[in-house]
């Protein structure tokens, strides 16, 4: 049965196409070239997005340099965090851990907290010097807004993207979804320092 979708993850112009010809080009002769093709945009968006073909995270052994990150919200101070960690290419772990309560990023509770995460592990990732970076989470905007499968139509969503892409030429970035609350251990540690980092015990 035909693809309908092609997903060029890396190439001359990584994206999802609707027609091979136009993927082929993307692909042919580029070295290390990852591209493939999907029944639907969803799973194609997946691939996109660095997820297994079932569009999860299935325990693989890490690569460095990576990093969980998630984030939380205190609903009684208004007050938005996040926590994770980055371990580098040496296996040295840094902590991912702040809160704000900026008014127009608190109205998007702990979504902002996933945001505030990666963008300091990528920040993070940039000072130590790393040219790659895989992003665990469990909230697919951080994927979405990222890649631009999702609309930005907040300013911290807008202001997100804008940082992932004025990075890309320093760092290749690698999104991978994990399912919440499901006993990896570093989406759980993650948990567990996002809420502190706002005061939820």
């Amino acid at each position: 049965m035909a693809k309908n979708f092609y997903a060029v993850r890396k190439g001359l112009a990584p994206g999802i196409y609707e027609n091979w010809d136009e993927a082929k080009a993307q692909v042919t002769g580029f070295a290390g070239a990852e591209y493939k093709g999907f029944m639907t945009r969803e799973e194609a968006e997946s691939y996109m997005n660095g997820e297994s073909p079932e569009g999860a995270f299935t325990g693989e052994k890490l690569q460095t340099p990576y990093a969980f990150v998630d984030g939380s919200y205190n609903i009684d101070t208004g007050v938005y965090g996040c926590g994770g960690f980055l371990i580098d290419e040496n296996n040295e772990r840094h902590i991912i851990q702040d809160s704000g309560n900026d008014s127009e990023m608190a109205a998007m509770r702990n979504v902002a907290g996933e945001i505030l995460g990666a963008t300091l592990a990528v920040e993070k990732a940039l000072e130590l010097g790393l040219t790659k970076l895989t992003i665990y989470y469990d909230y697919e905007g951080i994927a979405k807004w990222a890649l631009g499968s999702w609309k930005r139509n907040k300013t911290g969503t807008e202001e997100y993207a804008r940082f992932i892409e004025s990075v890309r030429d320093r760092i290749d970035l690698t999104f991978i979804h994990v399912k919440g609350h499901s006993g990896i251990p570093g989406n759980e540690e993650a948990d567990r320092m996002a809420k502190d980092a706002v005061g939820i015990e």
